[in-house]
């Protein structure tokens, strides 16, 4: 591959690679079996494109399945949301080049619920926190937080190097926490949860070992505290002790016998409560209410449908929803999505609301100051667009949404 005998576009993944390697100390490659990566325009800007075409053009092509993240644009919204046209060109340019190159544009951050689901000690190339941390730790498979660029070399050269969560000794636990004094009733606690350990534990490489849940955590709660490790601590992987495949018990999480020294949290009830009380509820206004970051599953879309049934949101509050196309298209089908537009929801395809192409201009246009959601993720991140974010319950969301008052 090195040599060109594969073609140029092989050539410039490879070498890619090898630095990416040499960079984090990587001795050898390994075989992957599966990719996704991130690229929107939002993100890739020209120069980005202008390097898609280019791999394309020398012939590149992925040979293992490689799927795509959420984009920043829906088209069905664009005009609506006051998206910028040439920018919404640019997006579908992104589209067809990624295809070009034998990439499935699936437009989802939860390919880990909705597409592909890896199984344990598989080696795949993640891109996105949020499915990198569910594939180490939920599935048990193998991957790092792949960049765009790394993770679209991958699926070009079929490997990556090996470094990170890839090897034994940097998958196994760093600290425990014990969470038996919190009740984890609503998503929006699992990802206070992941708050209070991410933001106490600021490493890629810090791996928490979770005891004392009072009943198995549903793939949704799983979600929501993954993500939220990964966007308060950076972290790569938890344990589950009894949950995860690679923790039956606190010593295989380990890797053996648990020191004595080890650091231990606890966490309870209280602890969760006061997550809550930290937020600022700012100006006042309760004018946008996002459910969003990561998208939804169908599961959270038959609940959010159950709770705006017979319901109107606020007149001058906006609430969107963003979920994958499989999603919306199964949720129609089961009749979760009329109530959520009878209701005045506007549900987004194949997006995630914090990586909206003009998302800051949009904000201006309608007055939005304060943002409020069920998902700790994207109260964290969505700082650089200037909204003051609030964390609440999902019921509580619902309530703020239709009666346009923050509580």
């Amino acid at each position: 591959m090195l040599d060109g005998a594969e073609g140029e576009a092989v050539r410039r993944a490879l070498a890619y690679q090898l630095e990416v390697g040499r960079f984090f100390g990587a001795e050898e490659f390994v075989e992957i079996t599966n990719a996704h990566m991130m690229g929107d325009i939002e993100v890739l800007g020209d120069t980005g494109l202008a390097f898609l075409k280019e791999m394309r053009d020398l012939g590149a092509r992925a040979r293992i399945p490689i799927t795509t993240n959420a984009r920043c644009i829906d088209f069905a919204w664009a005009e609506r949301l006051g998206q910028d046209a040439t920018e919404c060109g640019k997006e579908r340019e992104v589209i067809a080049t990624l295809a070009d190159m034998n990439i499935l544009t699936t437009d989802t951050c939860i390919n880990y619920q909705t597409l592909y689901q890896p199984h344990l000690n598989e080696r795949v190339a993640w891109g996105d926190t949020g499915t990198c941390i569910y594939a180490n730790s939920v599935f048990g498979a193998r991957t790092n937080f792949e960049s765009g660029p790394a993770a679209m070399a991958s699926a070009i050269t079929g490997r990556t190097p090996a470094y990170g969560f890839q090897l034994d000794r940097l998958r196994i636990g760093s600290f425990i926490v014990d969470i038996s004094g919190a009740a984890l009733v609503d998503l929006a606690d699992w990802g206070a949860l992941g708050k209070i350990v991410g933001e106490g534990h600021q490493s890629y490489y810090a791996v928490p070992v979770f005891t004392g849940f009072r009943r198995p955590p549903l793939a949704d709660e799983l979600k929501q505290l993954g993500c939220a490790l990964a966007s308060y601590g950076s972290m790569g992987m938890f344990h589950m002790v009894g949950v995860t495949p690679q923790a039956r018990t606190v010593e295989e999480a380990f890797g053996g016998a648990v020191s004595s020294a080890v650091e231990r949290m606890v966490i309870d009830d209280a602890g969760i409560a006061a997550v809550y009380r930290r937020f600022s509820l700012g100006g006042g206004d309760a004018k946008l209410v996002v459910f969003s970051g990561p998208q939804l599953s169908l599961f959270e879309m038959k609940t959010l449908s159950e709770l705006f049934a017979g319901r109107k949101v606020a007149r001058g509050t906006s609430c969107f929803v963003t979920t994958s196309n499989g999603v919306i298209s199964a949720a129609r089908k089961l009749g979760y999505m009329q109530p959520l537009e009878d209701a005045g929801v506007a549900v987004l395809e194949g997006v995630c609301f914090y990586i909206l192409q003009n998302l800051s201009p949009m904000r201006e246009k309608n007055g939005w100051q304060n943002m409020v959601s069920n998902s700790a993720k994207i109260v964290n991140i969505i700082g650089a667009h200037r909204f003051n974010t609030i964390l609440r319950r999902t019921a509580e969301c619902v309530e703020i949404a239709c009666t346009g008052q923050l509580a």
